[in-house]
């Protein structure tokens, strides 16, 4: 078999793509070229990878199956160029960090700056999704380490990965800083809460299914005025006095225009993990970014207890 990276790469975009001549021009290749590269692969391997009917291109039973194992090799393949450059020490490298949208406003924003400050020549890449999209990326190869929350079950394809606990924090209320929507008890019920005007996030957030099956679990019917936002968009909405959102404590951090209360009866928390790879050992780059995370969520959980209702701690 004599199966290389090139092919794989151009079967991956014409799978991502749909369409031959548009992956070829992605891939800065004559579309002549893409189609006998994807031809001799299939002759290589014995197998049909796609359907052509009319331009119209799908993948085959033994092109879905090829699919998950083609983006692992060049995963792998890539990871092993950028452990070679990481053999002069950490001048160079590069790190692959996953997060959820909430902790890239957060947690994410502080370990991306001292990091940068740390290590100015590792390049970055930052990979915002719910945790179980992370997940998935951590098994396909595309992410180094990724920060998820318990919230999100991992699908049975992640089995292997390492998942390290760093963070509990509490889920609070938030209000404009002047709204009288809080009161003054600085607590509020759940069901005191689904009778507020209130902002949800998008469904592809973590935090919406965790606080939405508390609603459930309770037989409450939130006051919606906003569904499907995403964490900027909800803030300045809240901040604006377009109702209340439930959201992680430290979120607050250098927020002004939000005052915040305690949720009660249930109180709600969610845990903070670091997850990766069990059958990769972390590059030097990406050790001295799981240093980092740890280091900096340590800094958090002594800092911020008690700050503006933020309650975190170390798991």
């Amino acid at each position: 078999m004599n199966m290389n990276l090139e092919q794989l790469q151009s079967f991956v975009e014409v799978a991502r793509i749909g369409h031959f001549t548009r992956a070829a021009a992605h891939l800065h290749l004559a579309q002549p070229s893409l189609s006998r590269q994807i031809s001799t692969l299939e002759t290589d391997l014995g197998a049909v990878l796609f359907h052509r009917v009319r331009g119209n291109i799908s993948l085959t039973a033994a092109g879905e199956s090829l699919l998950p194992l083609a983006k692992r090799m060049l995963a792998d393949a890539d990871r092993v160029r950028h452990e070679m450059q990481e053999l002069a020490g950490l001048a160079k490298g590069r790190v692959r960090l996953g997060a959820t949208p909430t902790l890239c406003v957060s947690l994410v924003a502080d370990v991306l700056t001292s990091f940068h400050a740390a290590y100015p020549g590792i390049d970055l890449h930052l990979s915002e999704r719910g945790s179980r999209g992370l997940l998935d990326e951590l098994a396909e190869g595309t992410l180094d380490l990724a920060l998820i929350t318990t919230s999100e079950e991992p699908s049975p394809s992640v089995a292997s990965l390492q998942r390290l606990p760093l963070l509990t924090e509490e889920l609070v209320v938030v209000a404009a800083a002047h709204s009288p929507l809080l009161g003054n008890s600085g607590s509020l019920t759940l069901e005191q809460v689904a009778l507020l005007p209130q902002i949800s996030f998008h469904e592809s957030y973590d935090l919406r299914a965790t606080t939405m099956a508390a609603f459930h679990e309770a037989r409450l019917s939130p006051h919606m005025v906003l569904e499907g936002a995403e964490m900027d968009a909800v803030l300045r909405c809240v901040e604006r006095g377009l109702g209340i959102a439930v959201v992680p404590a430290m979120v607050l951090a250098d927020r002004p225009g939000l005052q915040s209360a305690r949720l009660t009866n249930p109180r709600l928390t969610r845990s903070i993990r670091l997850a990766h790879r069990k059958d990769l050992q972390l590059t030097r780059a990406a050790a001295a970014m799981q240093e980092m995370i740890i280091k900096t969520a340590d800094m958090l959980s002594l800092t911020a207890a008690g700050k503006n209702g933020m309650v975190l701690r170390a798991l």
